[in-house]
């Protein structure tokens, strides 16, 4: 796609017109809630044996550095081969992870070095299954309805993380760690069946039907940036999304128990379930607000714009002291970080060379995920230091500082203009 191809506006809830979207998209939240529950039992089982901010920053350094090391080599793989196996291999190793965090747990031998491998392997497991991901949703939807299908599957696992929490939260309270990731498990298993009965591929929608070699090197790293010079939008939209990944990411969710803490709750109780999900419910709302109102939806200047305000007002969270306050600030944080994320992600995916669409992906998931392994520093060892309120406030405003900068290239850059509206074309599903 050349430089000056336009960037589709879509219906709303454009996707859903495809009925292999709506099935995908309704067995991805069962193993999305999964992830989700696995999360909050692991983070807060870590916390209650080491209360350690350090061994919390570590964690997610230890699960993101996965994808800063291996994520243009998964994009290289879905490029060559069938998606939906890739996506099976790593949700069947999600599930092993949560069934050696029930082991551990059950039987009192859990370690650093125990909790930091599962990570690890949890890493892993996400790095394989991104871009194949990403191919076969683009592979149903077609390029009319990608970026619907990028905010609907952003709604789907913000909204996993609203319900993981709840699930997660009561089957504790109700049946002790071990037993719920017990039980988390068997919420791996519906997609992998699915898979098998899904016609997709991730590579069915490609004009020529050829895919590239399956080797990859370092070296060819540059040679994939210069091709991507010709459009602007891409490289702002990878810088834009390693900014707000090494500065903050997610590192802020792997220290909500000291933020519920600072805020009177010591246990895991309603007060910090509610504090863990504010961030996800504003994303599901900022999503749904994206996918109703088109006019919302814009393109690489609202995405730096967006995100901003999401840097600042991260920054405001860690020192107010209100807890009232503090649920609003992470529910607005969440309307801004999907607004800008989903924005970045759709003109990645819809701007790349189709023939190198899973490199790119991987590519910017590397940018946007992989980089997530320095707010474990930035946030976590950083707090360890000068407290984690102090440190998630500096690494915020350090994304202010990108963006701002990116904004003023972007202002004076005549290629990185709006995108005009493009009405959507029908696509007909294979048969």
């Amino acid at each position: 796609m050349g430089p000056g191809a336009a960037v589709p506006t879509v219906a709303r809830f454009g996707a859903l017109r495809h009925p292999d979207y709506l099935r995908y998209f309704l067995v991805a939240l069962v193993g999305m809630t999964a992830e989700s529950v696995e999360h909050v039992v692991s983070y807060w089982m870590i916390y209650q044996l080491f209360h350690s901010p350090t061994l919390a920053g570590f964690a997610i350094v230890s699960h993101w550095v996965p994808y800063l090391m291996f994520s243009v080599y998964a994009g290289v793989l879905a490029d060559r081969y069938d998606c939906r196996r890739l996506i099976q291999a790593g949700q069947a190793l999600l599930a092993l992870v949560s069934l050696g965090w029930a082991a551990l747990f059950m039987t009192g031998t859990l370690h650093v070095w125990h909790a930091c491998a599962l990570l690890v392997l949890h890493g892993l497991a996400g790095v394989f299954i991104g871009p194949a991901l990403q191919l076969i949703v683009h592979d149903i939807v077609g390029r009319e309805h990608l970026q619907s299908a990028i905010r609907l599957n952003a709604i789907s696992r913000y909204f996993c993380m609203v319900l993981g929490p709840a699930i997660g939260g009561g089957l504790m309270l109700l049946l002790g760690p071990s037993p719920t990731l017990l039980v988390n498990v068997v919420l791996y298993l519906p997609i992998i069946v699915f898979l098998f009965y899904l016609r997709y591929t991730g590579h069915l929608s490609d004009a020529d039907g050829r895919r590239p070699a399956a080797g990859f090197s370092l070296g060819q790293t540059r040679q994939l940036l210069a091709e991507l010079r010709g459009e602007p939008r891409i490289i702002m939209m990878i810088v834009l999304a390693g900014a707000s990944s090494l500065f903050v990411g997610t590192a802020f969710q792997a220290q909500m128990p000291e933020f519920a803490h600072h805020h009177g709750s010591n246990e895991a109780d309603v007060w910090y379930t509610v504090l863990f999900s504010a961030n996800a419910v504003g994303a599901v709302v900022g999503a749904l607000l994206l996918e109703t109102f088109t006019a919302l939806q814009g393109g690489a200047r609202m995405a730096i714009v967006c995100a901003a305000v999401w840097g600042a007002v991260m920054a405001a969270f860690p020192v107010v002291h209100s807890y009232a306050a503090a649920v609003t600030l992470l529910a607005l944080g969440g309307v801004f970080n999907i607004a800008f994320t989903s924005m970045a992600q759709a003109l990645v995916q819809i701007l790349a060379p189709s023939r190198l669409r899973g490199r790119v992906v991987g590519l910017f998931n590397t940018s946007m995920m992989g980089l997530r392994a320095g707010s474990g520093v930035t946030v976590g060892v950083l707090g360890a230091l000068v407290g984690v309120e102090a440190s998630l406030t500096i690494s915020a405003l350090g994304v202010v500082l990108v963006a701002l900068g990116l904004l003023i290239v972007a202002l004076r850059s005549p290629s990185v203009a709006p995108p005009p509206v493009v009405a959507p074309a029908e696509r007909s599903s294979p048969s």
